[in-house]
């Protein structure tokens, strides 16, 4: 501090006697300084010096230095030492963290470095003056010009993405940088790009066609793969942030031979070797398998998956993520990720799953590492997380392979089971009728998943038998399915039952009227969906055991004489109803975890209790709703219905004349609120412009509210000295605070003018949604009536009495 204060003095000459500058007053006649003095030493000494203070002062130094520090970038060019200050003066006031030094001064607001960001972006010219910099071969201009537009991208990254995008060379001059021999630039560049390239696609194809994969492999390789530092990390995230979402980069990946080039990173530390997996080498594998994954995610192409699986496949990488999966010694974490993505890198390929399932672990006896992987998801004490990869890789193995669900299926037919032998079929019924919660909902779901789009195996499955108590005929699985069902009390298992049954029954009648046979499930289907308990997760519970109830009813084809498709009908309009039917199937679709599950196929839980629906369920579930509900609507109104006759004087034949006077009324409604709707985009028009407005004199009176409140702190800040202030400064100060009132004011009144815009508009906006509705209601009523009245005019026609044309053709010419 003694130093900086004799550099002060330096610069500022000695103080007055008795008179101890604040630091305002400093920051002041340090700008005064760069601003006027003509000597080039002087304005770097001044530079220099408002470096020193930035971090303390760094609102009085942002406000009062900014736009001098900005002709310092532009006019002092040629000294690299005066600009390298300014740029670490920029950096400082912009900085997204807080310093030390403003840690106990209340004055200083958390977000300051991006309000300052704000205003110095405002004019675009600034960021091509930072990027014009990047060309400067001087290290510190370099690296402080690089971490200015770091610390701009952290701040306010949406914004400065789109003014780099459209600067002639913006991208191409950071690309540049991952060249530089200087390490520390090419790590600081890389941080720069991560940040960049964050969201923008746009900018990540043009970051990828300027060669940053071979750039980036090329460090990776320099570094040592996956045994390098850090910055084999910060590679790998870059490559994440080009391929992720970005099927245009996917492709050039993909033929840009860019997979096998992943090969390496895979190696496995050899077992002697003392340094083993160290933190940094599991962050990056970490890294490394995140970007197998995006390129085989479910969300992209199924071209892009199945070129991308292929060439894993052929490339040895599949044997490699498996060699990892069967080794000794990987971490959790690391042996978690791993089995996701050789879950996703089999996931609807034929030849992956088939090599796969091909397998073996290293155990003794040899097992097929499919079992290995069902036996850590069946086990209680394994990682959550490890049991869940397991099931999704599980999934990714039985996806579209018929062969695969087949051989599931054979595993528990005691014709073809090698008793001697533990097999995936029998860990599953293990666990499905185990005490362990978790274990009877992944059991479950897991056969369900052998059973999607299959009725051959639907029927296989009702061929195996479990044996129950010693001397006691063998029972169905199906059987005991529907018996656990009824007797346990665990919520979890309930629906996991509920999904798989609801799986195998639906399109597969022999599982319905297996299902029927069982004692007590019809009685219990309803009993459940007449429950009157208001918890979310029993509303769930309830909505299941309807959608149930329904299967049997729409894929029964009466082999069960108590239980025919009519006599369940009556049962379900009688007991529960048609309105309540309804209503508790769709409690379904209204549950968290269901709209959760229905996302994307992997189970994305952090915890046991978010275990709940599967994402093949959603699936069937969506497709089943509307045609159930259809179907049993159709036939409940169509029951006890014979052919209708119409005669003159009758009901139906007097309400014709009431469907063409509410024709009219609705013809007329229809010309009213098609003026409504005209008049309020007319009003959203002006409400948009007045919000405009608004927005643009806020954000300038904030900036001149910023400026002025440093300008209040250095009049306010307390001297060292004892001396008492000057008559002159206590007005001066008072000036201030009466300007700053009343800007506070101005900025609060537009803030509620601005605010009030918004509500208007938003009303306005949910004024047409609800227009728009009421259109779209009545054209449906109209086509609706157009319908029953053609049907009417046919029915009198065939019963010879005339029809009027008028009648007919009014409905016509309205719609």
């Amino acid at each position: 501090m003694d130093f900086l204060k004799s550099g002060l003095k330096t610069v500022l000459g000695a103080p007055e006697p008795g008179h101890q500058p604040s630091g305002a007053e400093i920051v002041e006649r340090l700008v005064d300084r760069v601003n006027n003095s003509t000597l080039l030493e002087d304005r770097r000494d001044a530079c220099r010096a408002l470096k020193a203070m930035s971090r303390t002062y760094r609102v009085e130094v942002g406000a009062q230095g900014m736009d001098t520090l900005k002709q310092v970038l532009e006019l002092d060019r040629a000294d690299n030492e005066t600009i390298n200050y300014a740029l670490d003066t920029l950096n400082n006031v912009m900085s997204p963290t807080q310093f030390e030094e403003e840690e106990n001064n209340p004055r200083v607001p958390m977000n300051i470095g991006e309000q300052f960001t704000e205003m110095f972006i405002k004019d675009h010219h600034n960021i091509q003056l930072v990027l014009d910099l990047l060309d400067e071969y001087d290290f510190r201009v370099r690296l402080s010009a690089v971490q200015l537009l770091t610390s701009l991208l952290t701040n306010r990254p949406k914004d400065i993405q789109e003014i780099i995008l459209v600067k002639p060379m913006g991208v191409s001059k950071m690309m540049d940088l991952l060249g530089d021999t200087r390490e520390v630039i090419r790590n600081e560049t890389l941080l720069l790009l991560i940040k960049l390239t964050k969201g923008n696609a746009n900018i990540q194809k043009i970051v990828a066609f300027e060669n940053a994969f071979d750039r980036l492999f090329e460090i990776v390789s320099t570094e040592g793969y996956s045994d390098g530092g850090i910055i084999v990390e910060d590679c790998l995230l870059l490559m994440l942030n080009l391929l992720k979402n970005n099927s245009s980069n996917i492709n050039f990946f993909k033929e840009g031979s860019y997979i096998q080039k992943m090969l390496p990173m895979f190696n496995t530390p050899d077992e002697s070797e003392e340094a083993g997996w160290s933190p940094q080498k599991v962050s990056n594998v970490h890294c490394m398998l995140l970007i197998v994954r995006t390129l085989v995610s479910p969300s992209n192409s199924a071209q892009i998956i199945s070129s991308c699986q292929k060439i894993m496949k052929n490339v040895g990488l599949l044997d490699a993520l498996c060699n990892i999966l069967m080794s000794s010694g990987v971490p959790a974490d690391i042996l978690t990720e791993t089995i996701n993505t050789v879950g996703e890198a089999v996931r609807g390929e034929v030849t992956n799953q088939e090599f796969l399932g091909n397998v073996m672990a290293p155990s003794n006896p040899p097992r097929p590492a499919i079992v290995v992987l069902l036996m850590s998801m069946v086990n209680e004490k394994q990682p959550f997380s490890l049991r869940c990869a397991v099931l999704y890789c599980f999934q990714c193995y039985l996806y579209h392979n018929e062969m695969s669900q087949a051989s599931l299926v054979q595993t528990l037919l005691p014709s073809s089971s090698d008793m001697s032998s533990l097999t995936s079929g029998q860990l599953l019924c293990g666990g499905l009728f185990s005490s362990d919660v978790l274990s009877n909902w992944f059991s479950a779901v897991a056969l369900m998943h052998g059973l999607i789009e299959n009725p051959v195996q639907k029927e296989q499955l009702l061929r195996v038998l479990l044996a129950t108590n010693i001397g006691s005929s063998p029972v169905s699985l199906l059987h005991q399915c529907t018996l656990l069902l009824q007797q346990t009390t665990k919520l979890k298992s309930k629906v996991a039952l509920l999904m798989l049954l609801a799986m195998w029954m639906s399109y597969c009648p022999p599982a319905v009227a297996a299902f029927l046979r069982a004692p007590g499930g019809v009685g219990w289907l309803v009993a459940q969906t007449c429950a009157a308990d208001h918890d979310d997760n029993e509303f769930l519970l309830q909505g299941l055991s309807a959608l149930l109830l329904a299967i049997c009813i729409h894929f029964n084809d009466d082999s069960v004489d108590n239980y025919s498709k009519e006599s369940l009908r009556q049962l379900l309009t009688k007991r529960i109803g048609m309105e309540m039917f309804t209503s508790k199937l769709s409690e379904v679709t209204r549950h968290e975890l269901y709209n959760k599950a229905a996302k994307h196929p992997q189970l994305r839980a952090k915890v046991a209790a978010d275990v709940l629906v599967d994402y093949e369920f959603c699936r069937l579930f969506k497709v089943l709703e509307s045609v159930l509900v259809q179907s049993l609507t159709d036939r409940t109104q169509q029951n006890g219905t014979g052919s209708p006759t119409l005669e003159r004087g009758s009901p139906e034949s007097g309400s014709l004349e009431q469907y063409k006077t509410l024709i009219r009324q609705q013809d007329a409604r229809l010309q009213e609120l098609m003026a409504q709707l005209e008049g309020l985009l007319h009003q959203n028009q002006s409400l948009q412009g007045a919000l405009n407005d608004s927005i643009s004199a806020n954000s300038h009176l904030k900036d001149e509210n910023t400026l002025l409140k440093a300008q209040v702190s250095a009049a306010v800040a307390l001297p060292s000295s004892t001396a008492p202030p000057s008559v002159q400064d206590d007005s001066r100060l008072q000036e201030y605070e009466a300007r700053l009132q009343a800007l506070d004011g101005e900025v609060a009144r537009l803030t509620g003018e601005l605010k009030l815009s918004q509500d208007a508009q938003r009303s306005t906006a949910e004024e047409l949604e609800r227009v728009k509705k009421d259109q779209d209601d009545l054209l449906e009523l109209l086509a609706d009536q157009d319908i029953k009245l053609n049907d009417y005019k046919m029915r009198l026609m065939s019963l010879g009495h005339p029809v009027e044309e008028e009648m007919s053709a009014a409905p016509q010419n309205l719609t």
